[in-house]
């Protein structure tokens, strides 16, 4: 963790500090993902993704408290003012499921939203802050371990102990073989018809 990135979650720190701490800073980083609240977009490993804005209204809601259950009823105050007439279940849970889709997230198996039975939604994972934005292929380094072991690496084709190098190795071996074995079969085959031939 570089100097100017900190921890969202401040250790016995009420929840109105981590709001305000939230609201000051531009960059908030969590796996692969970075919030500009400046600009008001997130990113994934630099590529914008598209959240509407009560989808991202949500995604700020739920990093305002990392580990703790956001409740329905917080996200609808949130949403929508209190003379709107919407089906507030039903528009809460298309926001969501929005969120996660954006997120690349899953109800089954979540990376960063759960789901907290007939109470509301946590954020699982924990977010960091900074004013700076992640340096350029830092990403990768956030990921969760099942999504990182599929990343391949960028300089497979110069490290010596990836698999393309071993094969490219036993083939070269497998010529120089052949061609030792016919020398010396072609060598055998001269000697041995040699002493058969008619001498003068």
């Amino acid at each position: 963790m570089t100097p100017e990135v900190m921890p969202m979650l401040d250790a016995g720190g009420p929840p109105n500090s981590l709001r305000s701490t939230l609201a000051t800073a531009r960059y908030i980083r969590f796996g692969p993902l970075q919030v500009d609240q400046q600009r008001q977009e997130v990113t994934r490993n630099g590529a914008r993704l598209k959240l509407q804005g009560k989808v991202y209204q949500v995604l700020l809601a739920l990093l305002e408290k990392p580990g703790e259950v956001v409740t329905r009823e917080e996200l609808r105050q949130r949403l929508w003012p209190a003379d709107t007439h919407v089906n507030y279940d039903a528009n809460v849970n298309t926001t969501v499921n929005k969120l996660r889709q954006a997120l690349g997230d899953s109800s089954d198996k979540p990376l960063y939203i759960e789901t907290v039975p007939r109470r509301g939604y946590c954020f699982v994972m924990q977010p960091e802050m900074s004013e700076h934005p992640a340096a350029p292929g830092a990403a990768a380094f956030a990921l969760p371990a099942s999504e990182n072991s599929n990343v391949a690496p960028q300089d497979a084709k110069t490290d010596p102990s990836g698999s393309g190098f071993w094969i490219t190795l036993g083939v070269i071996g497998l010529i120089l073989a052949g061609m030792l074995l016919g020398a010396g079969i072609t060598k055998l085959w001269i000697l041995h018809a040699m002493p058969g031939s008619p001498s003068f």
